[in-house]
């Protein structure tokens, strides 16, 4: 993050923190509360993705809206 942008290395951290939130609500709330995290996520990639197809095009268009996703991982990992 040396140039002010979020890499795809932090998106990973939050994709698996992601993960785990939803498999630890899963465990205690029940499947319907992960499905609505996970739906809302997946939901957000998807608009993310329509966004910046409008501006990239292929490989680039799905790592920005990974990033654009799952980059708030950057902020929590040291």
């Amino acid at each position: 993050m040396a140039d002010g942008k979020t890499d795809v290395g932090g998106a990973h951290i939050g994709l698996v923190v992601t993960v785990i939130a939803v498999v630890v609500v899963a465990r205690f709330s029940g499947p319907l509360w992960a499905l609505i995290i996970t739906g809302c996520f997946a939901a957000w990639f998807v608009l993310m993705l329509v966004f910046i197809r409008t501006a990239e095009e292929g490989r680039e268009a799905l790592r920005r809206a990974y990033v654009l996703t799952f980059g708030w991982g950057d902020y929590v990992s040291p």
